[in-house]
């Protein structure tokens, strides 16, 4: 027996043996690997003929992914984990086929819900359920539609009762034409709810202060607007928008506005934990594409904000060196 290093340990080995005895004993492909003895590299047509001697230090290295891991990247919110940033909702679709289509492609988790009175007059209708299985995705149900803080309460209590969902999306708006969120009436929905037992995500204005007031009621994760609901404007305030991202210690989320990839993107590298939206999916030409589009938008702009971006300048900064200009 002579006693080698291998790979920095020491390793008691049968004399006389060869380096391909060696990597066979181990169990490796030859092809795949390559032995450096006492630092000089040995090459594989010489594997059968180089043996090994007492003292030798052997390193065999082969090919594996580059660089470190990458971390976890999925987002908590009241207790629950998510991996997919995009949330999406299920209205405005031409079909509940479409519909279906649209959020497979997304790879979203979570899909906003509606509540909605049932058709009394035709009770064996399709329902979304049929189409958007409950227990693959996790339902939101929202207050979409709700003016006042009493008919945001009374939806989301029979959301409950409908079907056990404590983690919900609370919005009270201001007048019809613009959709805006009656911040009055959503704080005081919120502070019922909380006290209520009920995990509320809250779609807001883009008001860093009454973002704060939220959180401070209980609030399980901030959505301020990109634009107003349903208009494809994208992200009108960024600055008020990462103001609210670097004071929270809930998660954010970008809710309405979005119209295409870019926007998404935008949102996501300003730091914020996710991007809900329905419309920009739901009344693209091609909503399934469309929903592709907003997945890989999201995916980019986490990516982005991750690496860090380059400074701004006001003036130009070459990229290739001066020196040794011919």
């Amino acid at each position: 027996m002579i006693t080698i290093r291998l790979n920095g340990d020491a390793r008691a080995v049968n004399a006389p043996m060869s380096v391909a005895a060696l990597v066979s004993e181990i169990g490796l492909d030859p092809t795949r690997v390559a032995v450096e003895r006492n630092l000089e590299i040995v090459p594989k047509s010489l594997y059968a003929e180089t043996l090994l001697a007492d003292g030798d230090a052997l390193e065999i290295v082969h090919f594996v992914g580059g660089g470190e891991a990458m971390p976890d990247d999925g987002w908590t919110v009241a207790g629950r984990r998510f991996t997919s940033r995009l949330i999406v909702g299920t209205g405005k679709y031409k079909s509940f086929e479409q519909n279906r289509a649209a959020v497979e492609a997304s790879g979203a988790e979570i899909v906003t819900v509606a509540v909605r009175r049932v058709n009394v007059m035709d009770p064996k209708q399709p329902m979304l359920t049929d189409y958007i299985d409950p227990k693959r995705y996790t339902y939101l149900p929202n207050t979409a539609g709700c003016y006042t803080a009493e008919d945001a309460i009374r939806t989301l209590r029979l959301a409950r009762e409908a079907g056990g969902w404590s983690l919900v999306k609370l919005e009270v708006l201001g007048e019809q034409k613009t959709l805006y969120p009656d911040m009055v009436e959503t704080l005081r929905a919120t502070d019922v709810l909380v006290k209520d037992g009920f995990d509320v995500m809250v779609y807001c204005s883009d008001d860093p202060i009454m973002a704060r007031r939220l959180e401070d009621a209980g609030a399980c994760a901030i959505m301020p607007l990109g634009a107003p609901i349903g208009s494809g404007l994208g992200l009108q305030n960024p600055v008020t928008i990462r103001l609210i991202v670097e004071q929270a210690k809930v998660p954010v989320l970008v809710d309405a506005g979005v119209g295409t990839a870019s926007d998404a993107a935008v949102a996501m590298e300003l730091g914020c934990d996710g991007v809900l939206m329905n419309t920009a999916i739901a009344e693209a030409k091609d909503p399934v594409a469309m929903a592709r589009a907003m997945k890989l938008g999201v995916e980019a702009g986490r990516l982005a904000y991750q690496a860090g971006r380059m400074p701004k300048r006001r003036y130009a900064d070459p990229s290739s060196p001066l020196a040794g200009l011919i």
